[in-house]
């Protein structure tokens, strides 16, 4: 009898109460755990060899113990969400707990086998079935702003459509990574005998990466990181999907709700404290509608600076280029930090509550061309919406990544659609809404903008096979 969804998430809250009972799940001290521990290695070679193995035993188990291993960490994640979330936070100490927690939660929306259906052409000359193939062994580089929610996407993604993967997570945030993927690991063995869906690097370094993008058993690459990884994959001799770096501008013209403009910039712009490269990170708002606009940020949770303040932010925040032409250097100890820290730093209180700080600058602040990743978002001033539009295309740097822009005229939108031509792009919302979160669609944490697969899903790591058989099986 086909498993129904239901039965199998029983089966699998079953497994998982059971572990938990007998205190699986609790964190091990260091010392607890050997090489090869529930999927956590020392060795890129023995890291390759497991997850190989894996793959061979996930292509021969059936798709029921598949949907049993993707429920699983479905569940782990929604689960114990307020203790992974804290235990993340603990490690990275960058970006907020309330949203550690929420980004866990949202792996349950993350897509998996329902995305992989066999497509079929039949006609006078017989039949041809087009099927999604897993590639093997994917080697998966995550970032440090998130570090397992990012794993256990990738996880589902490509384990739904047969793959195994091999982490090298980000050394800021791989404590968490090992830990969730020996939970996952050990709560998969149990309920379904198979082993090793994913394996990770316990102390990953610039080597490690390097291994990984050069392993003769690897012949995917799925990068999520900074502009550094990002050029080191593309430069890798296989096939790399490169989630990289964004600079989301914001365009709000005279025909907006301003009330509702302010409200998504907040929600966005704050989240996580604005380490989501999807995040709105500078705002080009037109002359008429500006002061009223900025009002409009303060009745809803931002606060804003002064133009002495925002120099003194600014200094903080920022070194000069180290060479002519060059890059400000971005003070790395004040990302993710809390607004009311940042605001503190410069002597400054703001009410209980703050989540985002704001000020007027001009294109010459560094906050404006550079993706930085702390609650404090600057606004420009332009002339109409074509100037903001024009200074958008400008700051986003071709990253292609995202954009969003407030109004109600429907050239103006059509327009900077066109323009921009950037992976993602929304009208009258947060930056979340892109991705499921108050919009339609559905969610994933590496957006493929470099190279082109754009928001992935289990169908971004397949081979497209055809099998075609010639004059015979067509019944109608």
């Amino acid at each position: 009898m086909q498993a129904t969804e239901d039965a199998i998430r029983s089966v699998v809250q079953e497994v998982l109460s059971q572990l938990n009972n007998r205190g699986g799940y609790g964190s091990a001290s260091p010392a607890a755990h050997q090489n090869g521990d529930w999927g956590v290695f020392n060795c890129v070679d023995q890291a390759v060899a497991a997850a190989t193995e894996g793959q061979k035993q996930l292509l021969n188990a059936s798709l029921e113990d598949r949907a049993k291993a993707l429920e699983i960490v479905r569940q782990i994640c929604d689960t114990q969400a307020d203790e992974l979330g804290r235990l993340e936070l603990e490690e990275t100490k960058i970006g907020r707990l309330d949203h550690k927690i929420e980004k866990l939660h949202l792996i349950k929306d993350i897509p998996g086998m329902e995305f992989m259906k066999t497509e079929s052409v039949s006609g006078d000359n017989g039949v041809s079935l087009t099927e999604f193939a897993p590639f093997g062994v994917i080697g998966a580089i995550t970032p440090v702003t998130h570090s397992l929610p990012t794993l256990a996407c990738n996880f589902i993604n490509m384990v739904a459509s047969g793959n195994t993967l091999v982490v090298n997570p980000h050394p800021g945030g791989a404590k968490i990574a090992c830990e969730g993927v020996r939970r996952f690991n050990k709560a998969i063995y149990q309920a379904t005998g198979l082993q090793n869906l994913v394996t990770i690097l316990e102390n990953p370094t610039l080597e490690t990466a390097d291994e990984i993008f050069n392993h003769r058993g690897i012949p995917l690459l799925c990068v999520t990181g900074g502009p550094g990884v990002a050029r080191a994959a593309l430069g890798a001799k296989k096939r790399a999907i490169v989630a990289g770096p964004g600079n989301p501008p914001v365009v709000v013209d005279e025909t907006a709700d301003l009330d509702n403009a302010a409200k998504s910039i907040i929600i966005g712009a704050a989240y996580d404290n604005n380490l989501l490269c999807i995040g709105e990170k500078e705002v080009f708002a037109v002359e008429s509608i500006f002061n009223e606009l900025m009002s409009a940020m303060g009745r809803h949770g931002g606060y804003q600076l002064n133009s002495q303040q925002v120099a003194q932010l600014t200094a903080l925040a920022f070194s000069p280029p180290k060479e002519p032409g060059g890059h400000a250097v971005l003070n790395r100890d004040l990302i993710g930090k809390d607004a009311s820290v940042l605001a503190g730093m410069i002597g400054v209180s703001v009410p209980a509550g703050t989540e985002l700080l704001y000020g007027e600058t001009d294109t010459n602040n560094p906050f404006v061309p550079e993706e930085q990743m702390m609650p404090f978002v600057p606004f420009v001033r332009c002339r109409n919406a074509d100037h903001g539009i024009e200074l958008a295309k400008e700051f986003e740097h071709g990253f292609r990544h995202t954009s969003m822009i407030h109004s109600r005229n429907i050239e103006v939108i059509t327009k900077m659609g066109r323009i921009m031509d950037t992976t993602l792009f929304v009208q009258n919302g947060p930056c979340g809404a892109a991705l499921g979160n108050g919009g339609e669609g559905y969610a994933s944490f590496s957006i493929a903008t470099p190279t082109g697969e754009g928001v992935t899903n289990p169908l971004t790591f397949t081979r497209f096979r055809r099998s075609t058989t010639v004059g015979h099986l067509r019944i109608i």
